[in-house]
Formats: C-alpha cells, sequence, structure tokens
C-alpha cells in the first residue's frame, strides 16, 4: 500500500458491503432486485440515522412510469435535525459488470487488445448505472449519499492489490455529511494492465485507514456454511477467528469436516474465499465483520452494532473477529 497517512481525522462508524449477489436478480442481467433493495435502504436509515421520523427524500429526478419529479424543498427547515453517523458503502456488481467482465477477460489484463478495452468501458458504464440506482434508493430514504468510482478516485492496482488509492475524496465527503458509495470496479493495474478490483478488496483497504467500529458484509445467504448453502447438509459457521498471522478457524461450531468454498462460474472477483479472505485481513486489524442475509432483523441488528462480545444464539449470521 502506497499510502502511509490516513486523510481520516475522524473514526466512522462502519462500512458497509452490500452484495451484488444481494441486490441484484442473479440469473437476469442487469436486473435489480428493487424489493431487497428497498428494504436494505430503509434499515440502513433506521440504523445509522438518530430521528424518529423519517427524513425528506433527496432523489429529485424522475423516475420510470411517473409523470413528475418529486421534490418538497418545504420539508427541508432550517431546524429539521436528522444526524447521520459517519459511515460508508461499498457493493458489489451482481448480475452487473461480471457479464461484460468475463466476456472480454477485463479481469485478465492486456488492455492493449481491443476487446479487452471495450470490455473495460462496458464494464464500467455496467456498474456505474447499478451505482447510481444504489445512491437513488437510499437518497430516497434520506440519506445524503454520494456516488464515488474507484477508476475516477485514482485507485490503481498492481497484480491486482491495490498500490495507491487516494481516499481523500471519501473522507473529505465524509467530513461534509455525505455519505459515500463506492463500488467494485474496473481499474488500470501497473502489472497487468487492467483489471476489476472487487467491492471486498475496496473495503479491506478503506478498512485499514478509517478504522470502522465494525464492518457488516450483507449477502445473499444467511452468512459463510462449511460447503455451498444449497446442499442439504450444509452448516452455518457461527463464529471464525483470526489469528496474527492471517489465517483462520472455526471456532463455532465445532467441525469434523473440511470447508468447501465455491465460486460462480462467471464471478471474476474471487466469490465467497475472497470474501472470507479480506474478512479476515479486517479482523485483524481488531475490527468484528459481520457477515448477514440482507433485509432480515439479523442484518439490522448488525448495522445497528447491537451485536457484542457475545452472539445471540438466535442470531443468524456469521462474525469473523480477532482471536486476541
Amino acid at each position: 500500500m502506497a499510502e502511509t497517512q490516513t486523510p481520516f481525522t475522524q473514526p466512522i462508524r462502519c462500512i458497509v458491503k452490500l452484495g451484488g449477489a444481494a441486490i441484484t436478480c442473479k440469473n437476469e442481467l442487469e436486473k435489480i432486485n428493487d424489493e431487497i433493495l428497498h428494504k436494505v435502504s430503509e434499515q440502513l436509515r433506521q440504523a445509522m440515522i438518530a430521528s424518529s421520523q423519517k427524513p425528506p427524500g433527496m432523489d429529485w429526478s424522475k423516475r420510470p412510469g411517473d409523470s413528475e419529479i418529486c421534490c418538497n424543498p418545504e420539508e427541508f427547515g432550517d431546524d429539521f435535525d436528522a444526524e447521520c453517523s459517519r459511515f460508508i458503502v461499498v457493493h458489489g456488481a451482481g448480475s452487473f459488470g461480471h457479464f461484460q467482465a468475463s466476456k472480454s477477460g477485463v479481469h485478465k489484463g492486456q488492455l492493449n487488445k481491443p476487446l479487452v478495452k471495450g470490455g473495460f468501458v462496458a464494464t464500467r458504464i455496467s456498474v456505474t448505472t447499478l451505482n447510481l440506482e444504489i445512491v437513488r434508493a437510499l437518497a430516497r430514504e434520506g440519506i445524503p449519499s454520494i456516488g464515488m468510482s474507484p477508476f475516477s478516485c485514482g485507485w490503481i492496482t498492481s497484480e491486482r492489490h491495490v498500490s495507491s488509492a487516494d481516499l481523500s475524496p471519501v473522507a473529505k465527503a465524509i467530513d461534509s455529511g455525505f455519505i459515500p458509495v463506492l463500488h467494485g470496479d474496473a481499474v488500470l493495474d501497473e502489472i497487468l494492465g487492467c483489471t476489476i478490483l472487487s467491492g471486498d478488496v475496496i473495503i479491506s483497504h478503506l478498512a485499514a485507514y478509517s478504522k470502522p467500529k465494525y464492518v457488516v458484509f450483507l449477502t445473499d445467504v444467511y452468512g459463510v456454511y462449511d460447503r455451498p448453502p444449497t446442499e442439504p447438509d450444509a452448516i452455518l459457521l457461527k463464529e471464525i477467528a483470526v489469528a496474527e498471522d492471517g489465517s483462520w478457524s472455526v471456532i463455532k461450531p465445532k467441525l469434523q469436516n473440511s470447508i468447501e468454498l465455491s465460486v460462480a462460474a462467471h464471478d471474476t472477483t474471487g466469490g465467497m474465499k475472497t470474501k472470507i479472505s479480506e474478512a479476515a485481513m479486517i479482523a485483524k486489524l481488531g475490527i468484528d465483520v459481520y457477515i448477514v442475509k440482507a433485509a432480515t432483523s439479523h442484518s439490522l441488528k448488525a448495522l445497528n452494532g447491537d451485536l457484542g462480545s457475545s452472539i445471540p444464539d438466535d442470531w443468524l449470521g456469521t462474525v469473523v473477529r480477532s482471536s486476541r
């Protein structure tokens, strides 16, 4: 990592990862799961904005099917105070971006090839389209969200590892009262030419410099399982401990068999294996990581920061934390 000094002058409350598989329809190209995205945005408002009433919406753009723009300036009275916690949202691509990236091989590099260059542009069009819709969904809940693309903010990798990233725009946005919304992106790579920077890697880098109290990964399943969760005998791993060297072991429940972690064929970012290794990197910093199903009572508990050192037996999810 090229940066040695953090631009974050004050601690942030948390970083939230919206899993692409949770907020989009996996088997339908470029289709958002509107119901889940709405519920997730609602839960983020409930957890992060200290107000008994819902703040006024901030999406003043025309929506498909609507004849008018929804904008009520009188709702924004000077006496209206809806204090929002300092937090960051990062989202995956789901059914946006992965198709374009895998068809063109953007994740493998070789930007000098016309197909790769075209795929780089196509991938960014797709993922920034999703980013805008997520920003709008959060804004409709009164969350002052601002879309920020890693490519545009100067994130560069070297053999897929972050080599430089200007975090000052993110820090300045938070200091100004905004909620940055970043996303997995196609970026330039010093060795490969280009690659895909996953949302999970972005979170790991942000966590190292912003030092959040906790990190929440919102997924389409209840957490991490010992094998693909679609298999009938799959066991939910409730607690994973991370040693100082980054190695991890399952604390709860006690397992007899080995763990298989699958990656979807079209996923150019590494799937669950990347998720656990990045969660372990964050936990090594002394930051608890919660992996939990989006839009459930369990995710609201995690977002609220209600889960302390002792995880309730009825909470469904995976906590990854330092063994120290």
